[in-house]
């Protein structure tokens, strides 16, 4: 195994469930020890969360499973005297803490961040939450639906017929995930220059707002609301979803050449001089009236035929694959984004890996997901605690 860039990097994991979680799995898969510290009843509340009941009942549901290899777990009842001082031991010897609590919790614990760059000033200390640590909605609860409604991403999703529309998947969550990943690498950036690590505040309603730049520049700087177009892309036409015999094909002749060649692939050359398409802002507000002339043809032929012929024609096209192809379509597996790990008792996983190739530190994905305190053992013994201090600390539920 070559060498990683997080290599010799201690990690503290305090998330729970989604985007801290997402967060300290990219560091995880670029060589970083990430410690999970967890309640010591039953962990992290994504154990339990998932499709599979008998996976749920042995605290490793899927939604656990997806973004927590790599790391080690370790219970410790932070609320407990002893369990404070073993959290402090641990916060010394680390480099980075992330955490997804709301913003009073670790002040409360006697956890936050003063007390414990105090004790450790190299400390990269990250916390999400769903609107950060100040302003007047900081202590409100947030989950990712929450935070999607607030954001407007909700409002600008669908059509007439289905809006407002949450995205099907948890995408604030995943953002603020990576919005932290990425902080924190910064961070440890600026500590390698300056040797003085420092206190991070993410938001997922910050960390959202910017992925619709577009979107928002429109209304701020041109006064232009955004329009519910459904599959439609408003920066062009045609650009968008169009049916075809056999289903669906995704186009976007965002350029005039790609338009011209467009027409020349379903033979409608005649479009191109039309005055009400012949140029790109009067398509866009003909659209409705093209979409119809372009799906005559484009139902007479098979997605798959109609794919090799405009990209053929550098028309960019895609079918619109069901979760099952798109992740075993042939790019995917050339990639090898998927990756095989074996947990013992559930047997053969498929997990997502470092979605960025590295050419000389690449990213590892090589130990399944933890069960619930399956390092603790390890890491107090690294700090100095011995048999017999464990076996007190077990007794009172510290561990």
């Amino acid at each position: 195994m070559s060498e990683q860039i997080l290599s010799g990097v201690r990690v503290l994991d305090l998330t729970n469930v989604l985007s801290g979680p997402f967060a300290t799995l990219h560091l995880a898969l670029l060589g970083a020890e990430v410690i999970k510290i967890e309640n010591p009843k039953d962990g992290d509340l994504a154990r339990k969360l998932g499709v599979l009941p008998a996976l749920n009942e042995q605290l490793m549901g899927t939604s656990f499973l997806a973004q927590n290899s790599n790391k080690k777990s370790v219970t410790l009842n932070t609320k407990t005297p002893e369990g404070k001082e073993i959290f402090k031991k641990l916060a010394r010897t680390a480099d980075v803490l992330v955490e997804n609590f709301r913003p009073d919790v670790m002040g409360r614990l006697g956890l936050d961040y003063k007390t414990l760059s105090e004790l450790n000033p190299r400390l990269v200390y990250c916390s999400i939450s769903g609107f950060g640590s100040t302003g007047p909605d900081a202590f409100k609860p947030a989950y990712d639906q929450i935070i999607q409604g607030l954001s407007g991403v909700m409002a600008i999703n669908g059509d007439e017929r289905l809006n407002p529309l949450r995205a099907g998947f948890p995408l604030c969550d995943t953002v603020g995930g990576l919005n932290a990943a990425f902080a924190i690498m910064s961070a440890l950036y600026h500590r390698e220059r300056s040797g003085k690590g420092q206190f991070i505040d993410i938001a997922m309603l910050d960390s959202i707002m910017p992925l619709m730049g577009w979107v928002a520049a429109n209304l701020l700087i041109a006064g232009k609301h955004p329009e519910l177009m459904g599959n439609d892309n408003f920066t062009a036409a045609p650009s968008g979803t169009f049916r075809t015999k056999d289903g669906y094909i995704n186009i976007a002749a965002n350029k005039q050449e790609q338009w011209e060649a467009l027409c020349g692939v379903l033979g409608v050359r005649e479009l191109k001089k039309d005055p009400r398409f012949e140029k790109r802002d009067t398509r866009k507000q003909n659209r409705k009236l093209l979409t119809p002339l372009l799906e005559e043809k484009l139902t007479q032929r098979r997605t798959s035929e109609l794919v090799e012929a405009l990209n053929a024609k550098d028309v960019p096209s895609g079918a619109i694959l069901s979760l099952a192809d798109a992740l075993s379509q042939p790019q995917i597996k050339h990639r090898a984004i998927l990756k095989d790990i074996k947990e013992k008792d559930i047997g053969d996983l498929k997990l997502f890996g470092l979605a960025a190739q590295f050419s000389d530190t690449p990213g590892e994905l090589n130990a399944p997901p933890p069960r619930l305190s399956a390092h603790t053992a390890e890491v107090l013994a690294g700090l100095g605690i011995k048999e017999e201090e464990f076996a007190s600390l077990k007794e009172k539920k510290v561990i």
